[in-house]
């Protein structure tokens, strides 16, 4: 009976051991990506910084991937101490974009409330029968396209609309707007 207690606890403690060996990296992965979720969520990180760190975190990743599958599943000392590098070389970053003077703001500018309206406006319509479904699904494609343009010209600015980009949104946003009452009444 001892025998088999302490063949389990020593393979228990083997168990641990060899999920003991790269658990730091695993760990730092997930902190890493907890700052970077904080940052998003705190607008201290803009989209296109976002875009650049998530960029670096997936070929840490890849690169650990292709380690471990050429190793048994484990990484080598050397292989270790490179993603070491590597993800102090990130923490750093993450740090510099969350501290520079970069911000992402969301939801809370004139664009933003537009299309929160444009949406409770529909969202009224179906509520009240006002609108079909035919008329909904030509309304809420009309919202697609407008979302995916602020979206695409924001990508390519670091996250913000120039003022240009901004009246046209506005001028679309009207012309929704338009379409709204008329199919409403």
């Amino acid at each position: 009976m001892k025998r088999i207690v302490y063949t389990s606890c020593l393979a228990a403690v083997l168990a641990a051991g060899a999920l003991a060996q790269t658990p730091e990296v695993g760990q730092r992965k997930e902190n890493q990506q907890d700052r970077v979720a904080q940052g998003v969520k705190s607008g201290q990180l803009t989209a296109g910084e976002t875009s650049n760190l998530e960029k670096k975190e997936s070929s840490i990743n890849q690169e650990v991937k292709t380690d471990r599958s050429l190793n048994d599943g484990k990484l080598t000392q050397q292989e270790r101490r490179t993603v070491n590098r590597q993800q102090n070389q990130m923490s750093n970053q993450i740090y510099k974009d969350k501290h520079n003077a970069a911000q992402q703001h969301y939801g809370n500018n004139e664009v933003g409330a537009r299309r929160q309206n444009q949406q409770t406006r529909i969202a009224n319509g179906i509520q009240s029968g006002k609108l079909n479904a035919a008329q909904t699904a030509r309304l809420e494609k009309g919202q697609a396209g407008i979302g995916k343009e602020v979206r695409t010209d924001r990508a390519a600015n670091g996250g913000k609309l120039t003022p240009g980009e901004k009246q046209t949104i506005n001028q679309q946003q009207n012309q929704a707007s338009k379409k709204i009452y008329k199919a409403k009444h």
